[in-house]
């Protein structure tokens, strides 16, 4: 096996675009490496992939390069702050829902000979409850919904959270508060998300911390660069950097289902089953 350890498989999501879920992604994926462990961070927004543009890399080939027989998985890797490697998104909407056999297949043998060691693979997935956004966090062993202070993020997360649940059995969901005024304005706005999804989904959904509204994070933007490594004294900086810790306190899965190979393989199972459930 090429991942002999298990691996702590995280997908970022929203209800909604304009929340910051790409900033979430990278920057708790580069606080995770920064503490010493090994990254893989996977974009997977593949209509509208922008953690390249975040980071200011320019990649020769993505993911779709990988799914055409072009290029191997291990040729696309890109290495980012604080020595994260990034699997570079594909373009074309509904891309990964849409994978024929032998693309799938070809997947499943990309990933099982990637050489790399990883602790963690952070997936940065679409905004929105598309199928591969329900793939992904199916096949995740954790799910991290990014919302924040508004009516339609909140409402529009608990529709996210209510889908994956009701719908697919997802149980593993933690709340990140982004873009708040206080720390207990997250408090807050984790209550209002918690005590809808405890009432109506008899679920409970995990608070994973909170992201300050800092202008260190707008800088961090225009410069291409992770706040956690442009501006590690700032508000945000910590706030990533104390998330990164409670990540890190989240359990291990079973040594299977922690090996790489078998999330691709519950990917492209999902993948096949078109939205459907199959029991």
């Amino acid at each position: 096996m090429s991942n002999p350890k298990p691996v702590k498989v995280i997908a970022v999501a929203s209800g909604k675009g304009g929340v910051g879920k790409s900033s979430v992604s990278v920057n708790l994926a580069v606080a995770l490496a920064t503490a010493g462990n090994r990254v893989l961070l996977m974009d997977a927004d593949l209509g509208l992939a922008n953690v390249d543009v975040l980071l200011g890399l320019s990649p020769r080939y993505n993911l779709g390069h990988v799914l055409d027989g072009e290029a191997e998985l291990e040729e696309i890797l890109v290495e980012g702050p604080g020595g994260i490697q990034i699997i570079p998104a594909s373009s074309g909407t509904k891309r990964m829902a849409e994978l024929g056999p032998a693309e799938n297949a070809g997947l499943i043998r990309s990933f099982s000979e990637l050489s790399g060691d990883w602790d963690y693979l952070v997936i940065d997935t679409a905004a929105g409850i598309a199928d591969s956004v329900i793939s992904f966090a199916r096949a995740a062993r954790e799910v991290l919904v990014v919302a924040c202070d508004e009516p339609s993020s909140i409402t529009d997360a608990y529709a996210l959270i209510k889908v994956l649940h009701r719908d697919y059995g997802v149980e593993r969901v933690h709340m990140v508060a982004n873009m708040v005024s206080s720390a207990s304005e997250g408090q807050e706005l984790h209550g209002k998300l918690a005590r809808v999804c405890e009432r109506y989904l008899d679920l409970t959904v995990a608070y994973m911390g909170a992201i300050p509204r800092d202008d260190a994070m707008r800088k961090a933007v225009q410069r291409q660069q992770a706040v956690v490594t442009a501006y590690p004294g700032s508000p945000a900086g910590r706030a990533y950097r104390e998330m990164a810790k409670r990540v890190e306190k989240l359990p291990l899965p079973g040594r299977v289902e922690g090996h790489l190979e078998f999330f691709v393989e519950r990917l492209v199972q999902y993948n096949a089953q078109g939205g459907e459930v199959v029991q």
